[in-house]
Parts: C-alpha cells; structure tokens; sequence
C-alpha cells in the first residue's frame, strides 16, 4: 500500500483531490484499488471493517456474539475518542487560553470512559475477549497512547496510572511487532527512527526502525 501525508495545518485535506475521496474533509480516508473499480473509505472506523472484511482478519465470524461485541467496543472508540481528543486535548493543551470550566469537564468525561474500559479489560485480555480486534486497534491510538504518557502530557494530570488494566493492555498491545511498524507511518515528528512521511514498500519501515537505538529498544521492552 502507499501511505502519504495530509498536511491538515496547510488545509490540504480541503483539496479538491482529497474531498473527492472523504466529502467530510477529515484523515483518515482509503482508496481501494485492488478491484476493478476504486473505491472510496472513510472514517476510521469504517477503513478497519473494510480491511478486516476483505482479508479476513481481526473480526469475528458473521452471526457471531463476539462479531456483535467488537462492533459494539469499536463503535463506543469511534464515538467516545472525540470528547478526549476534541475537548480534553484541546481545551487542555492547544487552547490559547486555558479555561478552568472546560479543562475540568473534559477531564471527568476522559476519566470515565477510562474507567469504563478499565472494566471492560478488568476480565479481558483484549477488548472484546481473548482476541485482538479491530477494536483495539481503533481504541489503541487514543487511550493506550493518552495511559503511556504520550498525549497531551496528561498522565499526571489524569492520573492515569490508576487504569491499571488499561495501562496492562496498551503495553501488551505497544509491543506487538505490527504496531511498533505502523505507528510511525505518516508520523513527521519525533526522532529519526520514530517517523517515516510517505511509506510505499514494507522497506521503507524497515530502514527507519533500523535506526533505533538499543538503548531505546530496551526501554520500549521495559
């Protein structure tokens, strides 16, 4: 597949090439063309069950209980994250002004929707049970990122190391190979071996997490 960067700060993702794919103007958006017509995917959420249907992964069988489940904590992802990235993140970290009320509101509602998912992984390895889903994946980025330290730095702030199961499940989920592949991808920030812009061939990965340091690699084990 070819990844390539929406500079949304430069209002690329208003072109007329990138609103032909997603109307609504937001990243991230898929164009399929593996048959024979493209076809045009948007949101997030609806990108990971166009993915996880056409090769057969990461979704549970039609019909199923846990099929129904996955959807149910994928949707919950899609439809809470707004509230910590659009209101806490924010009104606590990019807000030219900080305002008390706001900061105060969203950081209760990030609180609970934390602790709802605390629950949910208190008796589950993953999300939805003993499989890894596509609602990890979709609940990975925002909450298992917010619990390691690595949004808004809010740990403190949010008191995050008290979702012990959640701070379990986002390490678990950080060290898979795949993640560690995928979260640089389009990444234009951090350190060398953190970021690759555009990502064309499985290579292109290859020769930017060959930078990594071993003293980083051994703290990412830890």
């Amino acid at each position: 597949y070819d990844a390539h960067v929406i500079p949304i700060s430069k209002g690329d993702q208003f072109s007329s090439g990138f609103v032909g794919v997603n109307p609504n103007s937001k990243i991230p958006a898929l164009v399929d063309k593996s048959g024979s017509k493209p076809v045009n995917v948007f949101e997030s959420a609806s990108i990971l069950v166009h993915l996880a249907e056409k090769f057969d992964k990461f979704l549970p069988k039609p019909g199923t209980p846990e099929r129904i489940q996955t959807f149910n904590w994928l949707f919950w992802a899609h439809g809470s994250a707004p509230f910590l990235g659009g209101g806490f993140g924010h009104f606590y970290n990019y807000a030219d002004q900080k305002q008390e009320y706001p900061i105060n509101r969203y950081a209760m509602e990030t609180k609970r929707q934390l602790d709802v998912l605390d629950k949910q992984l208190a008796n589950n390895t993953y999300v939805v049970g003993e499989e890894y889903t596509v609602a990890d994946m979709a609940t990975w980025p925002w909450y298992g990122n917010l619990v390691l330290g690595r949004l808004y730095s809010a740990a403190e702030f949010l008191q995050v190391h008290e979702y012990t199961n959640v701070v379990r499940w986002a390490k678990m989920i950080g060290s898979r190979e795949a993640v560690r592949r995928g979260r640089i991808v389009n990444r234009t920030w951090g350190e060398e071996w953190e970021k690759l812009a555009e990502r064309h061939s499985a290579a292109d990965i290859d020769v930017v997490l060959a930078k990594t340091p071993q003293s980083h690699k051994r703290k990412e084990m830890d």
